[in-house]
């Protein structure tokens, strides 16, 4: 069969840069199917944070402070998309690492650095919403320069824990099936180790707690003002917007933190190569429905969305409006509540 035509003569698996890796670590069907759900995150996650950060750049009203870490989501997930899911779709049709050891330390450090990016994004952007809904500093105005701080700080704190590997403590290497790259955390030894339960607290544990904290007390807060029908009913709806951002998180990096962490404890563990590479590819996934979560849930975005997409035509009746006029999008005000956790206007 043309799979054993590819099998070295003595039998034993080609190195993750040499040549196919089927049927040593995985049929060729496994590498073809995640293939084909890489292509369609590539696709997906390009299109819906190309039109988060393209809607922001061109409606000035959406520029307000608290929209800004949305943005640095969204650029976030689009480079995760271009250095990762796009290098492991080609990677996985050839059934190895292509590009060579240098890319593969490349993009292990890119999609751990623009991955992390995105993850304290969330906690950042929880933890804004506390600060200006539970007001804890009093009369303070949340203005563009704490909005830059808060983008800033994703980034060089991202960068403090993801440049280590690339200065010998541990490293990033091919993982699961070798058609992607990442921290290693299943060669063991002190240094793997402590980097991976250093990185566990501090990209993973951190940010978690930070989220949970912020959005605890933002519902809290809420409850203590319920007045009205109408502030019930802006309480529910927030309550199930922060189950699913919490649930998202979840969802998308907790397979990847406690994989890591149990392979970096138990070097005895044997894991099969496709099932070591499932929690890297399902984070890649996080790129296609974070925005949809964080940003479209926005009932301001969604608007501008509509009036760019329909060219300016509105859809409900309000006729058209030329790209440059203030359109339905341009003067909207707050929506109750909601809008506090997703503002529509500079608080």
């Amino acid at each position: 069969s043309s799979d054993h035509s590819q099998e070295p003569p003595n039998n034993r698996t080609p190195g993750p840069f040499d040549g196919p890796q089927w049927p040593h670590q995985a049929p060729r069907t496994m590498y073809l199917s995640v293939a084909v759900l890489m292509g369609i995150v590539v696709v997906s996650a390009s299109v819906v944070n190309g039109l988060v950060i393209v809607v922001s750049i061109r409606y000035k009203k959406l520029r307000s402070p608290l929209n800004y870490i949305l943005v640095n989501l969204a650029v976030a997930d689009l480079l995760v998309t271009l250095c990762g899911s796009s290098v492991s779709f080609s990677n996985n049709i050839n059934g190895f690492f292509v590009f060579g050891k240098q890319l593969c330390e490349l993009e292990g450090f890119m999609v751990s650095l623009t991955g992390i990016v995105g993850l304290w994004s969330l906690a950042i952007l929880a933890f804004e919403r506390y600060v200006v809904v539970c007001r804890p500093l009093g009369d303070f105005r949340f203005q563009h320069r704490h909005a830059v701080g808060g983008c800033a700080f994703t980034w060089s704190w991202s960068l403090l824990w993801t440049t280590p590997p690339l200065l010998g403590w541990s490293s990033y290497v091919p993982e699961g099936l070798r058609t992607s790259c990442g921290p290693n955390w299943y060669t063991g030894g002190s240094d793997n180790n402590s980097y991976i339960l250093a990185l566990f607290v501090t990209c993973f544990v951190m940010p978690l707690s930070l989220i949970l904290f912020s959005y605890t007390n933002l519902l809290v807060t809420l409850r203590a003002v319920r007045t009205a029908n109408t502030t019930q009913q802006a309480e529910r709806e927030v309550t199930r917007m922060v189950i699913a951002m919490v649930m998202a998180f979840l969802i998308c990096w907790l397979p990847y933190t406690t994989f890591a962490l149990v392979v970096a404890t138990n070097k005895d563990i044997a894991i099969h190569p496709a099932l070591a590479s499932l929690p890297s590819y399902f984070s890649k996934t996080a790129t296609v429905y974070n925005p949809i979560i964080y940003v479209f849930m926005n009932k301001q975005f969604q608007r501008c969305l509509l009036e760019m997409v329909c060219c300016g035509y509105h859809p409900r009746g309000t006729g058209k409006t030329a790209p440059a006029a203030p359109g339905p999008c341009a003067g909207i005000a707050a929506d109750g509540l909601r809008n506090k956790v997703t503002p529509s206007h500079p608080v």
